[in-house]
């Protein structure tokens, strides 16, 4: 799979998003249960097939580009929106906290990022969920070695690494639309529906006072690359965490709904948390509550 992806990465990005466009909708024709979660949740937040039809072949595309970015000589054609937050997030050097949820490209935002801060600032530590198959972590292993940028994963080793770096005043990464796993988030308003949300953004953002913003990539048509979008919060986040989790999930329906056609409506948002051995952990900062 790795000489597969790394032959890949060579083709035009355009190519393969066609490829991705066209396998989107052949998985949401072909599974109806995929299907279904997709026009549930996408009512759900208010919207008719119609208005998020793109989605169906923005998922494809998702996922076909991933060898272009990941494997390619250098990151593709990126253009920024609402640069003097995120600047001025990491000129303050007390940690810049970047969320970013399941909507547009959220693979490239990385990359982008750590291209343009990491030389000045350190690294961009991203967290993310190691694949349950070998071969596919393996790959992921490959890919995520980049430049400025340092993937962790979802354990008590990984969210240490995480707060390390935003007290050396470096910048971190994650997706708080993740569900996790059973006894590390809340249920929280999504979208007018209780969804099981992580609590992790959250108490990064209260304990240790890194500047929050949310952070997305949309897919530029044509191939053309993309664009990043950098968004403030709307009200610094409250001190209790129930409501500072509800309003990150508030931000991330902002998010969505500046570009419904590019999220994953497949996703299933509203799963019941799987019980299991802890693969994430609070905040143990000292001096804090955990």
């Amino acid at each position: 799979m790795l000489s597969l992806f790394k032959a890949l990465a060579h083709w035009p990005l355009g190519a393969l998003q066609a490829i991705g466009w066209v396998l989107g909708w052949v998985t949401f024709l072909a599974s109806a249960r995929y299907r279904r979660a997709f026009l549930a949740n996408a009512a759900q937040a208010g919207y008719r097939f119609a208005d998020v039809r793109a989605a169906v072949g923005q998922t494809g595309c998702m996922t076909a580009e991933l060898p272009r970015i990941w494997f390619g000589s250098a990151p593709p054609h990126c253009e920024w929106d609402n640069l003097p937050p995120l600047d001025a997030a990491y000129a303050r050097a007390q940690g810049v906290l970047l969320l970013t949820p399941h909507l547009g490209c959220f693979e490239v935002l990385a990359q982008a990022l750590a291209q343009r801060y990491s030389a000045e600032h350190g690294p961009l530590t991203v967290l993310y969920r190691p694949a349950r198959k070998a071969a596919l972590a393996d790959l992921e292993d490959s890919a995520r070695s980049r430049p400025g940028l340092k993937a962790v994963p979802t354990n008590l080793s990984g969210v240490r690494d995480m707060i390390k770096a935003l007290r050396r005043g470096q910048a971190v990464g994650l997706l708080p639309d993740q569900v996790p796993p059973d006894g590390l988030g809340v249920w929280s308003p999504f979208f007018g529906r209780d969804a099981y949300t992580m609590t992790l953004a959250a108490r990064l953002a209260q304990q240790t006072g890194a500047a929050t913003l949310m952070v997305w990539s949309e897919r530029l048509l044509w191939g053309r690359g993309y664009r990043l979008h950098c968004r403030e919060l709307l009200a610094p986040l409250s001190s209790d965490l129930h409501t500072a989790v509800t309003q990150l999930n508030a931000e991330v329906e902002r998010l969505i709904r500046e570009c419904p056609q590019q999220y994953l409506w497949g996703y299933a948002r509203y799963k019941q948390p799987r019980v299991e051995g802890r693969t994430e952990a609070p905040v143990p900062i000292p001096g804090g509550t955990s």
